[in-house]
């Protein structure tokens, strides 16, 4: 597809094959068919606004992108396509500590909002995984967690507003700067998480909270799954309320193990609190049963760097395959059960976390060599995982979006008639079919 086009639109783009090489994949493995026909590199809504708006008079499919760390395929670009890359609107704009909201465009990356909003005693909630890496638009996009989204919620539940430029290229601007307000439909959170499909995101309001006094950290090993999980639901009977509550299986332990980092037991619950010394006699009372050791430290960072080099250790295996579900927090032990019972059955090796606060769930399959493709055991897996969270009653993703790779499973947990609705919503918002097309839904 010619891009002509693009050159009288006043806006920085590339088309050599080595840099649209830079821009065609994302961290999910997925290879789209061909490679797209540019990428464009807006720095102003005003360059947003025109490209789009050249999109739209030419159908050319338009991939929205920030840091290219989705997990599902979301921000792969193939033929025909060109990239929106997005990543060079990076200003903070304005953060007002009186109000506790933060003005931002979207190519800010998440960890630099949050250390700016430190810097007035204030913090930025979301924390996803990738947060020294991962840009606002594209939480925004994937409406994405974290560890503390335990206690502080999704992206979700930090956006206030939205600035976005709909496919013809209007601007349009939902929600507020006020912590309340229900005017009108909700618009702000139809975009949060509608992965680039409905609008591109070019600026928002975020809520901004106070940074907590220094938190305590409680890491509690367990001889199995079972009683981890019993004890993260003592925790909640116990009215304690963690930032997060990290949960890592036997396969997970092993693997960190042999990457230097032993742990007694064959489960281990990390949880951290912000709100007093109360709080944390009441974890410390909930989590000890049945334990086979117990740590606790006012180091914020001490216990968790476990947490966080589980992922470096289970990549030392193989290749990761990093699915996403969630299922009631009182499932998760059959959850898990039925996760290692898949293991074995398809012979792939499993490494399951879980986020336990919200019982959101990664099966991390190791799936062969890194440079070999999936094997079709593991891809298996992955289907029996996703049948699993529906028949537990819970969602075939918890806080990674749909993407590519798991549409096939979306109809199913929406049912006929609410899919049918969701894709009108998409017809009404780009009527030619242009934004991040195949994609989500």
């Amino acid at each position: 597809m010619t891009v002509d086009w693009l050159a009288g639109l006043d806006v920085d783009y590339r088309t050599d094959p080595a840099f649209l090489a830079t821009r065609r994949l994302d961290r999910s493995g997925w290879e789209p068919e061909g490679s797209p026909s540019a990428v464009v590199l807006p720095t102003s809504v005003e360059q947003v606004q025109r490209v789009l708006q050249g999109a739209s008079a030419s159908r050319t499919p338009v991939v929205p992108r920030g840091a290219g760390t989705a997990l599902t395929g979301a921000t792969t670009a193939g033929s025909g396509t060109i990239v929106l890359d997005l990543s060079g609107m990076n200003r903070i704009v304005d953060i007002r500590p009186a109000d506790g909201v933060a003005v931002v465009e979207p190519g800010v990356i998440t960890a630099d909002l949050d250390r700016a909003a430190a810097g007035h005693g204030l913090r930025y909630a979301p924390d996803p995984a990738s947060l020294e890496l991962s840009t606002i638009g594209g939480n925004i996009a994937t409406n994405a967690g974290g560890l503390r989204c335990a206690k502080y919620g999704m992206t979700r539940d930090s956006v206030l507003g939205l600035d976005v430029v709909l496919a013809d290229g209007t601007l349009i601007s939902t929600g507020r700067a006020t912590l309340k307000g229900v005017a009108g439909y909700d618009l702000t959170g139809l975009f949060v998480g509608s992965e680039g499909t409905l609008g591109v995101v070019v600026g928002a309001t975020l809520r901004l909270r106070p940074l907590p006094p220094p938190s305590a950290t409680i890491a509690a090993a367990y001889p199995d799954f079972a009683t981890a999980v019993a004890a993260s639901v003592a925790l909640a009977e116990a009215r304690v309320q963690p930032v997060l509550a990290e949960l890592l299986d036997r396969a997970t332990l092993r693997a960190l193990a042999a990457h230097g980092h032993p742990i007694d037991g064959d489960a281990l619950l990390i949880v951290q609190l912000d709100d007093g010394t109360a709080s944390t006699d009441r974890a410390l009372a909930a989590l000890t049963p049945g334990s086979t050791s117990i740590r606790s430290t006012t180091d914020p960072t001490a216990l968790l760097e476990t947490r966080r080099q589980a992922l470096p250790a289970i990549e030392r295996l193989g290749r990761p395959l990093i699915e996403d579900i969630a299922v009631p927090r009182s499932r998760m032990a059959d959850a898990v059960r039925a996760i290692e019972e898949i293991a074995a059955r398809h012979d792939v090796p499993i490494c399951t976390l879980a986020h336990a606060g919200d019982g959101n769930i990664h099966p991390i399959i190791v799936a062969g060599r890194h440079d070999a493709p999936v094997p079709e055991a593991a891809q298996r897996a992955a289907d029996e995982i996703f049948g699993l969270a529906l028949d537990l009653g819970g969602t075939v993703t918890a806080e990674h979006g749909i993407g590519v790779l798991k549409q096939a499973w979306l109809g199913k947990e929406l049912g006929g008639p609410q899919h049918a609705l969701q894709r009108q919503i998409k017809a009404l918002f780009d009527p030619g079919d242009i934004l991040n097309p195949g994609k989500a839904l």
